[in-house]
């Protein structure tokens, strides 16, 4: 079973400044891609001597107002250095940075090393199993000054993911989904990258209709028209309800982007109509960017 242990500490760490480390193989390279997709700015194998002044740029710099940075054994000097150092920043900051290990089983680990194919850093001429024993004893140290502690054994990337997005964030904040609906026509093609894709083109289609042939989905003519068409308010209700329930579960799963591509024919009337009431329908959830592209809707006039 996957184990977190969290840590107290005798003044508050800040979430915006992680320090990631750990045993080699627990996933410190996944880790970093993780919280660079939360927003992080992300320094990988960083010396040592330069963390105080990353962490003083980070203190003073809009740009670096979120830090993660991953050091560890590759460093020569990491096991004599690191402690002072991180203890006088420690000491010195108004807020503590938060120090993140990672660690996993001897059999996770080895398995990790077999399947990579790589030497240990610690001791590249030894069997793999004493290395993995050596590194863990010459860690202890570092392991017991940690915030949280991460058993990475069992967790996939997407789990590791996540436990960084609790990790991370403050308390009042939340995770952000961007949820783009798309609107498009068949005849031009599927779009690329949609999360899920739904066909209108069963709903009346206002290109009959020669007074709305010329408009598009975001005029109120054409919206008025397919409101009086039971299907389509069938539809939306279920839609809505539909995407209310996966939502959050996209949201837990530590999801930053959904595409809902909605489709008609030619892109201009149902499509439009479909994704702009959605966006109005999931604007206001909690936790959710929404936003409306209209991918077709400049091309021409034909076929809609």
């Amino acid at each position: 079973m996957t184990k977190r242990t969290p840590r107290l500490t005798a003044r508050p760490s800040r979430a915006d400044f992680l320090v990631i480390t750990g045993l080699s193989g627990a996933g410190k390279s996944q880790a970093i891609h993780a919280v660079e997709d939360l927003g992080y700015y992300c320094v990988d194998n960083l010396p040592v001597e330069l963390l105080p002044e990353l962490h003083a740029l980070h203190r003073t710099d809009e740009a670096l107002a979120r830090v993660a940075v991953v050091v560890d054994i590759r460093e020569k000097r990491f096991l004599t250095a690191f402690p002072p150092v991180y203890a006088r920043l420690r000491a010195a900051a108004d807020v503590s940075p938060s120090l993140i290990f990672l660690e996993a089983s001897a059999a996770a680990l080895h398995r990790r090393f077999s399947e990579t194919r790589r030497p240990h850093p610690i001791a590249p001429e030894e069997p793999i199993a004493d290395a993995i024993a050596l590194e863990r004893r010459k860690m202890a140290r570092i392991r017991a000054m940690a915030d949280e502690i991460v058993d990475t054994s069992d967790l996939t990337v997407h789990e590791l993911r996540h436990v960084f997005l609790d990790l991370s964030r403050d308390r009042k904040q939340r995770a952000t989904l961007v949820l783009t609906f798309e609107s498009f026509g068949f005849k031009h093609g599927l779009p690329l990258g949609a999360d899920l894709v739904f066909d209108v083109r069963f709903l009346p289609n206002p290109h009959f209709i020669p007074a709305l042939r010329p408009q598009t989905g975001r005029d109120r003519p054409v919206a008025a028209f397919l409101e009086q068409q039971a299907a389509a308010g069938q539809l939306l209700k279920r839609l809505t309800s539909l995407l209310k329930f996966l939502v959050p579960q996209y949201i837990a799963e530590g999801k930053s982007y959904l595409t809902v591509a909605i489709g008609c024919t030619g892109g201009r009337h149902r499509s439009v109509y479909i994704a702009e009431a959605l966006r109005r329908a999931l604007g206001g959830t909690r936790g959710v960017t929404a936003r409306a592209r209209h991918r077709d809707l400049g091309r021409e006039r034909t076929g809609a």
